[in-house]
């Protein structure tokens, strides 16, 4: 295998969850050291962000990205903290966990690629990637496509713990329980962090009670 690749971005291919568009750079060329990824926005007035922080005050801000976001084509706007800031091709915005951030195109077609990690530590592709456009099928409620779909993606992509997790806390809501303890075990297997997020993650109160679960998340598996 080559040491180096060379793509545009139009050879990546787009994934929506029904909200923004986004180009998984990070999977598309294998990369493991850190996250990066381009969002795109065909119209003026598109979010091409989505709204979000990556810690609020409660958790460590220390255990949470910070992130980087460079403009490469059209025009932005973005808004951090509720204030607007111009971001024309070439800008530079960087963004710690706390800050509540998004991001409109001001011009047709506009681009940003994101690059994000924590500091002082390792970089864990969780693969949130792969889950991306599957977040539509879960907000709606169909568990049962989202099993079957998530899957799929599992049989044909490395292994990615988020994806495990999230296929398991589908499978518990729809009474999988074998398969579900299966794939969050995996999942701790392949990402500690998702311990953490399965302790009190409502998703799993179906399976809360079986012994194999208890095993895996430990006396802290309580709501």
């Amino acid at each position: 295998m080559s040491g180096y690749a060379v793509v545009h971005i139009d050879d990546i291919p787009e994934q929506d969850d029904g909200h923004c568009p986004m180009r998984s750079v990070r999977h598309h060329l294998g990369i493991t050291g850190f996250g990066v990824n381009a969002w795109t926005a065909r119209n003026i007035g598109d979010r091409i962000i989505p709204e979000h922080q990556e810690a609020n005050e409660t958790e460590d801000e220390s255990d949470r990205d910070e992130e980087l976001y460079l403009v490469v084509q059209g025009r932005a706007a973005f808004e951090l903290e509720g204030e607007r800031h111009d971001a024309p091709v070439g800008t530079f915005v960087f963004v710690r966990p706390r800050v509540n951030r998004t991001a409109f195109a001001e011009e047709p077609a506009t681009v940003i690629v994101s690059v994000g990690g924590t500091p002082g530590k390792p970089y864990d592709p969780v693969g949130w990637e792969l889950w991306y456009p599957l977040r539509r099928l879960y907000e709606a409620g169909d568990y049962p496509e989202v099993v079957e779909r998530g899957r799929e993606v599992i049989e044909s992509n490395p292994p990615c713990g988020l994806l495990f997790y999230n296929v398991a806390c589908c499978e518990s809501l729809i009474g999988q329980t074998t398969e579900a303890l299966e794939h969050i075990g995996r999942a701790i297997e392949l990402s500690e962090q998702l311990r953490d997020y399965a302790k009190n993650d409502s998703d799993l109160d179906p399976i809360r009670g079986e012994p194999a679960f208890q095993e895996l998340i430990g006396s802290l598996a309580t709501r």
